[in-house]
């Protein structure tokens, strides 16, 4: 894999519709993830419409968005597809809504078929979330229990 490159938003097909990096999803983020080194970073300004208090871009959105990143760190440095099993998020400092934050993940800790990520939120230079969110990798036929049916074609390279 090259050590800086921007990652394939077609990883999971044309017609996935994942909210955060669904290429068509309509409602969706729609998100772009580059890998730079051991880390992965996209960059999100959130719309009016995603507040919590008003101006501030909603708390659970924001673990919405460490959660993606995560998620594509894995992908994006282990060519691998997580499940998310726990997260643990801080909120440190509000983040504004029509202001740019760049997300960024990176693997902390890896063992036998989990991996945790650190991410880190950030707007105007300064931390404004902080992510610790782990994930285990299932095999082809764990992920099938999961998603309740066959791993859609195209997917199966993700649970080597």
């Amino acid at each position: 894999m090259e050590s800086d490159a921007e990652l394939d938003p077609y990883t999971f097909g044309s017609t996935q519709t994942c909210f955060g990096c669904g290429p068509h999803n309509p409602v969706g983020w729609r998100l772009r993830f580059r890998r730079e080194g051991d880390e992965v970073v996209t960059r999100f300004t959130p719309p009016k419409g995603q507040e919590g208090p008003p101006g501030v871009f909603h708390g659970g959105l924001q673990a919405t968005l460490a959660d993606e990143v995560a998620g594509w760190v894995v992908v994006g440095l282990l060519g691998r597809m997580g499940i998310t099993t726990s997260m643990a998020v801080r909120l440190v400092r509000p983040m504004s809504i029509g202001q740019e934050i760049e997300a960024r993940g990176r693997i902390t800790k890896r063992a036998g078929r989990f991996v945790v990520v650190s991410v880190a939120l950030r707007q105007g230079g300064k931390t404004g979330c902080m992510a610790r969110v782990t994930y285990m990798l299932p095999d082809r036929e764990k992920a099938e229990q999961y998603l309740g049916g066959t791993v859609p074609e195209g997917w199966e390279r993700l649970f080597d």
